[in-house]
């Protein structure tokens, strides 16, 4: 027994040194393997039968040969005689000294050479190490050697059953492993249900299970992957996220590139080719899920991820297609480093691919349209059903603010590219609508970085590129930045300039409105904490200190409020004076080009200069000032649409 460990191979052969000369030698595959037939044959059933029916083949084969000989030719029979009585003496004498050597060859054995050096091991009387990798071909070479319980007890088959049901097929990751094992193994291991129990404890167990065992799926084929995921489907006990994850799981240890962080792949993973990539990328996305999910597992950038990789490998359209509208479900979730895919085509001249992210965007806009649309017909007529659609909308509005945000900030990225054209430009700043955008500085600044990436744009193409920006909704940093710009035209200019002076007008308005019904507001609001105040009377013998004290606190802040007001009242007065300065400098630094609308704009700046003295004699009637938060108005009358704004004239 402990000799048989002593086994050594000799180039492709493999000898048991037992001190023993080996009187039956195994051809699998390429590897010989010289044993000894008792050990073998008190284990395996087929063995022994192969071997009895050579040692009754043998004397059977000598006798044929000489009765052959016997009947030849009255002429050659004397030499032949001789011939035979001489072979069958060396025959004899060989066999006294050595023994015969049989020979026996299994050109398919299930697990190849390893598999068949364990099982003679365990022939030997070798203690055995069973794991999840190597139970599925003992189990096979088992069945194939017929090393049974009727032939022998604790035999291998009993052994790696029992090994299989107790300890691999309990736990997903094991069974995986062992799934992975039965790869080569068919049709053996898929005849002994092997397979089959694999996959069945991988779905059964895939939910109550830890998510530790999910990089384990990266090992499997395409052919085992597709009947776990479809076991797992037709299992009702099995989360979404729990399909969802294994679903990542095994795209990101199969497909490289997924993330630009970590490029390799898992150790384990198989190596593919292009074709065999191109196939279990499409393979992936057609396992996706149809509905929305929450995007705790299949994320946005994992999303994004999986269509940059099939722009690489040239997957197919349809595949592609659908992986935009499933990128177009999460688009609000993106960041710019997601939407960032290059342009692998040939077709295309810009670095990035504009046309992908541009249809992604339609996509969402479609989604958010079909939306409300649902929304809108399956509103209820109580008021808890009205409330609930009203709150249901609002995560819509939130998304598409975010996808503004978004949308910017790739215009921006993608602005110096000189390859960019404009219409392709304006086409994708103009396919959000109005209230995607809060304010357009955004916009603004991808414009400017347009226009000085490509100073050779003629006067038609800047001022195109110009109205997709929204001069009604500016800050007030972007209002001065853009009136200082010289890379805008003058048209652009002065339409920031008369929105502007527009918006001061209101903010003043609005802030003397304000004002006067302060007075109200407080007498209303002391009227509530009198009334509140002679409740609480009635409960406590405290009632009028606590009167007091808030009618204390409420003079304080009336001071504080009017300390704040006089503060806002000079910015303004300040506001008001340089954009007065100015309009003076641009007419007269424009007077030839101007036209009857900048006339116009100025005479909005002379009715605003004009208005600017208005605040003095308020001051001197009320001895405070007032102040504006110009181009801060989130009043919905200021917000056009886009296509109105590129008929705008100057």
């Amino acid at each position: 027994m402990s000799s048989a460990r002593r086994g050594a191979a000799r180039g492709q052969a493999w000898f048991c040194t037992t001190g023993l000369p080996s009187d039956v030698v195994f051809e699998v595959q390429d590897m010989s393997f010289h044993l000894h037939k008792f050990p073998l044959m008190s284990k395996s059933r087929k063995i022994h039968r192969m071997l009895m029916e050579q040692e009754e083949e043998h004397p059977a084969l000598r006798q044929r040969r000489r009765r052959e000989g016997s009947n030849a030719g009255d002429e050659g029979t004397l030499q032949t005689e001789i011939e035979e009585a001489e072979e069958a003496e060396e025959e004899e004498e060989q066999a006294t000294k050595e023994g015969h050597t049989y020979c026996i060859a299994f050109p398919d054995f299930p697990g190849g050479p390893g598999t068949f050096e364990t099982a003679a091991k365990f022939c030997y009387g070798v203690r055995v190490e069973l794991t999840a990798w190597n139970v599925g071909p003992l189990r096979c070479a088992a069945e194939y050697l017929e090393m049974t319980e009727e032939h022998a007890e604790d035999n291998l088959a009993a052994c790696a059953e029992a090994y299989l049901e107790q300890t691999v097929l309990r736990h997903p990751g094991e069974a995986t492993k062992a799934l992975k094992s039965c790869e080569e193994l068919l049709p053996h291991a898929e005849e002994l249900g092997i397979v089959g129990r694999c996959v069945e404890a991988i779905a059964a167990r895939s939910s109550a299970a830890s998510r530790s065992w999910f990089d384990d799926l990266a090992v499997l084929g395409l052919h085992m992957y597709k009947r776990v995921m479809a076991a797992m489907a037709a299992r009702a006990d099995v989360r979404t996220e729990a399909r969802e994850s294994c679903l990542v799981s095994y795209a990101k240890g199969t497909i490289p590139g997924l993330s630009r962080s970590m490029r390799r792949r898992l150790a384990s993973a198989p190596v593919s080719s292009e074709v065999e990539q191109r196939e279990l990328l499409e393979a992936v996305v057609a396992s996706l899920p149809t509905v929305k999910g929450s995007g705790r597992v299949v994320t946005a950038k994992f999303l994004f991820a999986l269509l940059r990789t099939a722009q690489i490998l040239r997957a197919s359209d349809a595949a592609r297609a659908a992986l935009e509208r499933k990128a177009a479900t999460q688009l609000e979730q993106a960041t710019l480093e997601d939407v960032l895919i290059p342009s692998y085509s040939g077709a295309t001249e810009t670095l990035y691919d504009v046309d992908c992210v541009e249809r992604v965007v339609r996509h969402f806009l479609v989604e958010e349209e079909l939306g409300e649309a649902v929304a809108s017909t399956s509103a209820a007529i109580t008021e808890e059903a009205a409330a609930a659609t009203t709150t249901a909308s609002r995560p819509s509005a939130v998304a598409m603010v975010h996808v503004g945000k978004l949308v910017d900030s790739y215009l921006a990225e993608i602005a110096s590219d000189a390859n960019l054209k404009p219409a392709k430009f304006c086409e994708l700043a103009l396919a959000l609508p109005d209230h995607a955008r809060i304010y357009d500085d955004g916009v603004y600044r991808a414009v400017d970085i347009y226009l000085k990436a490509h100073p050779r744009l003629t006067a038609e193409e800047r001022d195109r590129v110009c109205r997709v920006v929204d001069c009604r909704k500016l800050t007030v940093e972007a209002c001065t930045h853009a009136a200082q710009n010289e890379r805008l035209p003058l048209r652009a200019v002065l339409q920031v300039l008369f929105f502007e002076q527009l918006q001061l007008r209101r903010a003043i308005t609005g802030t003397l409105l304000a004002s006067s019904g302060a007075p109200q507001a407080r007498h209303h609001r002391h009227q509530q904490q009198h009334r509140s105040s002679s409740s609480a009377a009635r409960q406590s013998v405290d009632a009028g200190e606590a009167w007091r004290s808030a009618a204390v606190q409420d003079s304080q802040v009336l001071l504080l409020d009017m300390d704040s007001t006089r503060n806002r009242v000079q910015e303004l007065e300040k506001e008001c004076s340089s954009i007065k300065r100015a309009i003076k400098k641009i007419d007269g630094r424009g007077s030839a080009a101007a036209s009857p609308r900048s006339e116009d704009a100025a005479d909005a700046g002379e009715a605003a200069a004009d208005g600017s003295s208005r605040p003095a004699s308020w001051r001197s009637r009320y001895g405070c000032k007032f102040s504006s938060q110009v181009c801060d108005s989130h009043a919905r009358n200021v917000v056009a649409s886009q296509a109105s704004r590129m008929g705008m004239s100057p």
